[in-house]
């Protein structure tokens, strides 16, 4: 493979590992003029169908697509790159086992959201925001009190809810304590 940096013909891989629950090949590679270090991912390619617009017009899947989309709902989230090709993977595999020739890009829509559920509630919100066209406050509000009270929400991600309270109404911390410090404190991860 060429380097994308210096174009070097040939690189080196200098680890494999499995990506995407089995269905990637996710390689670290490095390029021997420029000892630039890059990941590249491996995958099977399979027929996977048009996605029909909402005016009607069909254009191909495109992974690309999807993948900006996802990353753009979970821009400065704390998700990394291995959750986003997972994502993409089960997706693929719903439309290849979904079986039809065409799938309406609301039904994409609505795979690409049960799959940021998963990963982000702050992504989520975001993607649904744009892909429902969320017109006001209101309409943000139902949906995250929605997503609140769903059954199968992550215990490991901080509720929306609760963190809009907090913020409103003076948590109870020390005033040099702001709810960013303790949030971060408790989490162990740092916000960029």
């Amino acid at each position: 493979m060429h380097c994308p940096f210096c174009h070097e013909r040939a690189t080196r891989v200098v680890d494999s590992r499995l990506a995407a629950e089995g269905s990637q090949v996710r390689r670290r590679r490095q390029c021997p003029a420029c000892q630039a270090r890059f990941t590249t991912f491996e995958t099977a390619e399979l027929f996977l169908p048009r996605i029909i617009k909402n005016d009607g017009t069909p254009e191909p899947f495109s992974v690309d697509k999807l993948r900006r989309g996802i990353t753009r709902a979970l821009y400065k989230r704390p998700v990394g790159p291995d959750a986003v090709e997972t994502a993409i993977s089960h997706i693929q595999q719903r439309m290849h086992h979904d079986g039809e020739r065409d799938v309406p890009s609301r039904r994409l829509g609505q795979w690409v959201m049960e799959e940021l559920r998963g990963l982000d509630q702050v992504a989520y919100v975001r993607f649904a925001s744009v892909y429902r066209r969320f017109e006001d406050v209101q309409a943000f509000r139902e949906e995250i009190e929605r997503l609140e009270s769903a059954p199968h929400r992550d215990s490991a991600q901080l509720s929306l809810i609760d963190l809009g309270r907090d913020a409103g109404q003076g948590s109870g911390q020390s005033s040099g304590q702001s709810s960013g410090q303790s949030s971060g404190q408790s989490s162990g991860k740092e916000s960029s």
